[in-house]
């Protein structure tokens, strides 16, 4: 990353994912279609097949000509870290596994190589707690699916050099991405913590009688929602007038919700092990066939919302 690492040089970056699980999988192909070489660390060789076929037999569309190279390694030890550039930590949400991972890779990768985890929940200072060389460590979070959600989020620990934040923004850039920078490594990070607050009000109105799932999903898609892919909350009241927002907020804020535990339509469905699709219930009911459909639905809409923004993304660029 300029003079330190060769993440930006005009040679293809050599990147290592760690995890070929869901997340793992899409975010490697993000760093192999803009011409990284990809070895993911997966040690479950069960899954080796599928990850091969994910980058080779166009399960994924738009492969761009300029992709580069993608392996598997069953193991940390199985990999060549000699010019490593770039590591994604993809395992699963475990901080004491996550930070036994990070200091196996500060003892492998070479000094310059910028270490990064994934993870949705745990502040990379914590995973880098302890560490040697913290200043390379940072967050870089993905949204699933992490081949079609442009963002992605740079995440900053106490002890990060902001000159690896920067390049690599700019490396994600390359890929198409578009990185923000979270400059304070607070839990939750920008995206989701305002995805929380949203939830929490949603689950509140449900919980108080004023709105049924169907209703709150509604109102988010087809309402507010709809404009978001157009412009943010900020510029959407920007083109609306801020004097009209900041009275409707002194009228609404007194009467948000501030519950600090999750509320109870949300927690009581956990208790139950409704979960949603993967136990075959939650708010909604699904058995195979239905959750395939709403699955499709899902993904085609999403696509064709990255073709309607595709103007206002980075190009990928080998």
């Amino acid at each position: 990353m300029n003079i330190k690492n060769g993440l930006n040089a005009p040679s293809s970056a050599s990147c290592v994912v760690v995890g070929g699980g869901i997340m793992g999988k899409d975010v490697a192909f993000v760093l192999f279609r803009a011409g990284a070489n990809v070895v993911i660390v997966e040690t479950n060789p069960a899954l080796h097949k599928a990850l091969y076929e994910h980058f080779h037999a166009g399960q994924i569309p738009g492969q761009p000509e300029h992709a580069g190279s993608a392996k598997v390694a069953v193991s940390l030890d199985a990999v060549d870290w000699a010019g490593v550039d770039l590591v994604v930590e993809c395992i699963p949400e475990d901080l004491a596994a996550k930070q036994a991972l990070f200091k196996q890779l500060e003892d492998r990768a070479s000094a310059d190589a910028v270490l990064a985890s994934n993870s949705s929940s745990f502040p990379i200072s914590q995973i880098a707690a302890g560490r040697k060389t913290p200043a390379r460590m940072l967050g870089l979070h993905f949204f699933m699916p992490a081949h079609v959600v442009p963002l992605v989020e740079v995440v900053l620990g106490q002890n990060t050099d902001p000159v690896y934040a920067d390049d690599l923004a700019q490396f994600m850039r390359r890929c198409g991405c578009v990185p923000i920078m979270v400059r304070k490594d607070i839990p939750g990070f920008i995206a989701n913590r305002l995805q929380h607050a949203l939830g929490r009000e949603a689950y509140s109105l449900i919980e108080s009688g004023v709105a049924t799932p169907e209703d709150i999903d509604a109102a988010v898609r087809f309402g507010f929602g709809f404009r978001y892919l157009a412009a943010g909350p900020i510029m959407q009241k920007e083109i609306a007038g801020l004097d009209v927002h900041a009275a409707a907020a002194a009228t609404i804020y007194p009467t948000l919700s501030n519950v600090t535990t999750p509320p109870a339509p949300l927690a009581d469905k956990v208790k139950e092990g409704k979960f949603g699709m993967k136990s075959g219930q939650g708010f909604y009911r699904w058995d195979t066939t239905s959750a395939a459909k709403e699955k499709e639905r899902y993904h085609r809409i999403l696509q064709t919302a990255l073709a309607a923004i595709s103007d206002d993304l980075p190009d990928i660029q080998p």
